[in-house]
């Protein structure tokens, strides 16, 4: 059976403030949880004019008090820029209230621009993708309890110690993130929504090329997509056009929150801008509800997963929520 889930990037629509996109977030977590969406993750980003969520371990807390049963997470932790051991004390933590529904998802890239990762990263060298294999085997190892004997903190524990553990999950745009996740083991997500290309390859090295652990015995893999369902084509086209506009100024740097559909249709795009925005439109999924459930469809056949992660930064919130009741009730999700 196909699971659909949520990654919600708390987006600060125009006209609102990033207060309400995280108070946005929340609502739509419930409202995830009762039409059956199998787990709600949670965006990291830092000094971004769109995005609100700059701590996802604090607002999986929140998620999840205000949640039963729907599994809560990181889309993702920037591991990049933090200690292993405090992210794996920071989600211990967690897993230790709420047993059973933490996902702990970790991606390799910023989150930020360099200024701002170089403020997150102060005084230090943290922020080294190079380093960033070693700090996945240094938390897998500290969420596991298997710290090799010769590691120079093999003796320090990552708190507090419980009879389960998040599931942890690396997230990936490229071949890179695949060739990580198998080598250690861990679970993947391909970020569809950001490269738009390659995925059933990639998905495919992962699974071919993955080594078990003591996590994992055998590969999980998911894909993230960015889904604009609406009662009409139509309607759906006109929502998304939101998306390119929003993108091209999140390039820039620029502020204003979510454009509306309007003021993207009317923007006066240059060609280069107008190729990019093509780009854009390419990488996300657009219909009505029957052509969005065959076209995710086949995106689960081809790559080969079990399990779709939808994304959707629309300017309404309303129909932001409508795309995940319309595929909620298309795919049958919730049970009574």
């Amino acid at each position: 059976m196909l699971r659909l889930s949520v990654l919600d990037q708390s987006p600060i629509r125009k006209g609102c403030t990033p207060s309400d996109a995280i108070r946005e977030t929340l609502l739509l977590a419930k409202k995830a949880e009762e039409l059956g969406y199998y787990r709600f993750w949670v965006a990291e980003h830092h000094s971004h004019p769109m995005f609100a969520g700059t701590s996802p371990e604090v607002l999986i807390g929140q998620l999840a008090s205000i949640t039963s049963t729907i599994r809560v997470g990181s889309g993702g932790v920037m591991l990049s820029h933090y200690s292993p051991l405090k992210v794996a004390e920071n989600f211990r933590v967690l897993e230790s209230i709420y047993p059973g529904r933490i996902d702990l998802g970790l991606g390799r890239a910023p989150g930020a621009d360099r200024l701002t990762s170089s403020a997150l990263s102060l005084n230090s060298d943290d922020f080294n993708v190079d380093r960033f294999p070693q700090k996945i085997r240094d938390l897998r190892c500290w969420l596991s309890g298997d710290l090799h004997d010769d590691h120079p903190f093999k003796k320090v524990d990552a708190m507090p110690i419980g009879e389960s553990i998040p599931q942890m999950w690396l997230l990936g745009s490229s071949d890179q993130g695949a060739i990580i996740a198998s080598h250690f083991g861990v679970s993947f997500c391909f970020a569809h929504f950001i490269s738009g290309n390659g995925a059933s390859q990639v998905i495919g090295y992962y699974k071919k090329n993955f080594k078990p652990s003591s996590e994992n015995r055998e590969p999980l893999g998911s894909l993230a997509i960015f889904v604009v369902c609406a009662e009409t084509e139509e309607e759906a086209k006109y929502l998304a056009e939101s998306r390119p506009l929003m993108m091209l100024r999140s390039r820039r740097g620029e502020g204003g929150g979510v454009p509306t559909p309007d003021e993207s249709l009317s923007y006066n795009w240059t060609e280069l801008e107008r190729n990019f925005a093509n780009s854009i439109r390419r990488r996300t999924i657009i219909g009505n509800p029957e052509q969005i459930k065959e076209k995710l469809l086949e995106f689960s056949k081809k790559c080969g997963v079990n399990e779709l992660i939808i994304v959707n930064t629309l300017h309404s919130f309303k129909a932001r929520l409508k795309t995940y009741e319309l595929l909620s009730k298309v795919f049958n999700l919730k049970i009574d």
